[in-house]
Order: structure tokens, then sequence, then C-alpha cells
């Protein structure tokens, strides 16, 4: 297997002009593969209703989220405007009906509202999403988005939705990943983190001891200096102040590419067309973006998967689901 390179969100966000028109049906998977999380639903050529829209939208939904694989999964978007910027905002609604295309283009199997997230305070954000897929194959998505001053608006795209997960899912086990530790490097924090004003604790426990001491953890993978999507810093920034009301939870923080000491200070190892380098820590994990949190229990399972960002709300409803029964 060669190199994994992390999929850059920004580069995906300038490409999106292009690619976020209702896109070419694609056929699906005829048969789930061994590990599916579920079956996949018929091939499907076109489905009516879905082709490209008659007038230009002004506003484009864009699916931020990578692999999108059948069950319950936590989609993220956003808006964009025809200049290609960002128009996602507070008090701009977001809502989402979702379609199975091969079983029956015009009835939606699933509804529900976006709930905004900020990526960096007061700056940019994008929408959260939890839904029921329950078949892999083609789906379409019809958003209606609304804001002070602005009529509201629908756009349909569509999308393919995977029948196994790439990244370690929720309700899984956590593997048991020999991250590195201050312990590792002889206490010097700046051997295995980019942050510049990193937190020692976040580097004490590796998630093997932390599973096998029955800990509660959180796992950030982050890399402040390095970061394809210009948000592991503030991800990161954001669970110092959480890790600080909550002793009862570890913190871990991995830095996902391949990295390696250049004249006292971290750079990162490239493969032979220039591109940063997945650890093997990352690739356990089955990552494809960062940054990307877990949330894992005191038995080790996985119950909470974090792509890019997470909310306020959804840290108040993991929180005590991974601490339970301490």
């Amino acid at each position: 297997m060669g190199p994994l390179r992390l999929l850059p969100l920004l580069a995906a966000f300038v490409l999106a002009a292009a690619a976020c028109g209702p896109a070419s049906p694609s056929p699906a998977p005829s048969t789930a593969s061994p590990d599916a999380a579920c079956a996949s639903a018929p091939e499907v050529a076109g489905a009516d209703g879905w082709g490209p829209p008659a007038t230009t939208p002004t506003l484009i939904p864009f699916l931020v989220s990578n692999n999108i694989t059948c069950g319950h999964p936590r989609m993220l978007f956003l808006y964009l405007d025809s200049e290609n910027r960002v128009v996602s905002a507070p008090d701009r609604t977001a809502s989402v009906a979702f379609f199975n295309l091969a079983r029956d283009p015009n009835t939606p199997v699933a509804t529900a509202a976006g709930t905004f997230v900020w990526t960096i305070q007061d700056e940019r954000g994008m929408y959260a999403i939890d839904v029921d897929l329950p078949e892999a194959g083609l789906w379409g998505a019809e958003f209606t988005t609304e804001a002070p001053d602005s009529p509201p608006e629908t756009v349909r795209l569509t999308f393919t939705v995977l029948d196994e997960p790439t990244a370690i899912a929720v309700s899984q086990p956590a593997p048991a990943s020999k991250t590195p530790t201050l312990a590792d490097v002889g206490g010097d924090v700046s051997k295995i983190s980019t942050d510049a004003t990193p937190t020692p604790a976040f580097y004490e426990t590796s998630v093997a001891s932390a599973l096998a001491a029955h800990e509660p953890f959180i796992l950030i993978f982050a890399t402040p200096k390095f970061c394809q999507t210009a948000q592991c810093g503030p991800t990161l920034d954001q669970f110092k102040l959480i890790a600080a009301a909550h002793p009862d939870v570890t913190f871990i923080n991995v830095e996902p590419y391949e990295l390696e000491d250049v004249g006292g200070q971290l750079q990162p190892v490239l493969d032979t067309n220039g591109q940063l380098v997945a650890t093997d820590v990352t690739r356990e994990w089955g990552l494809l973006a960062e940054p990307w949190i877990f949330a894992v229990d005191r038995a080790g399972i996985v119950r909470g998967s974090y792509e890019i960002t997470i909310a306020d709300q959804e840290l108040d409803e993991i929180l005590p689901v991974i601490t339970a029964g301490g």
C-alpha cells in the first residue's frame, strides 16, 4: 500500500464551484462487501428530476464530508455563493431532504435541519446534520436555505453512499494505537507536537495506555503547523478549554503526518510527489481528512466520530456517554 495522503478541504472549496451542481448519476455498488455496514440499493443509471438545474442557483450547497457511509452518518455541508465564497452563517437556516434514488426519486426518506457550527469562531462555519441512510448507493439531497433579507432557495445534488466506512466508525472498538507520548521523547513536547502553545497533558497518555486503563478519552488528530484545512489549530485550542473543565476525561493529540526533526524543528516527511504522508496511526484509524476527533468510552468503544469540527452541543451530548460507569 502506497503512502496515504489526506484530502485537503480548502482545495475542495476552491473546486466546489465547478463541481457542486447536481452531479451526474454514477452507478452504485450492486452488492455489499463482506464487511458492509448495510445492503446496497440497485444501480441507478439516472433519476427524473435530478439532472442539471434549469437555472444557475445563486447559492450552492457543498458536501464537506468525505466518504459518507450508510447507517447513521454525521454529515457536514456549507453554502457557497456565485463567487465561491462561504456564506454559511448562524442566521442562515439549512434543511435537507434525502432521497434514495434507486427506490423512489420523488419521495424523501428522511429530512433534517442542519446545526450551524463555527469552525473558526466568528469567522467561518458550516452545518452538521445526522441522518439515517439505510442503504448504500446513489442518493439525492434537496437543500433548502433561508436568511434574513434573503428568499428561500432550494438546490438538489446527488452523492454516493458507501456500504462500509473508511474511518473507524461509531460502535467499533478503538485500535490500541501506540501514539507518541512525552515519555518517548524525554519530556520534550516540541518533538511530537507542532502546536506553538501545547498542553503537555495531551501528550502524557497513549491511546494504548488509555484503553488498558479503561480511561474515557478524546482523540484529536490535528497538526497546527501543517494542517491542510487551516482548522487544526482552532480545533486544538477549543479542546484546551474543554479539557480544563473535564479532568475525568483523557485528551490525546496526535500529529496525523509523518514528521522529522530538522535543525531542532519538526518538518514534514514528503513522498516522491512532494506530498505529506500519513502516519501509521492515521492509517490505522482510516482517516481521509484532518482534523478528526474520536470519543471513546471506558470499554474502548468509539462513541463519537467528528470530521473537521465538533459543535458545543455535540460535546455536551457525548461527554456524559463516554464517562458513564466511572
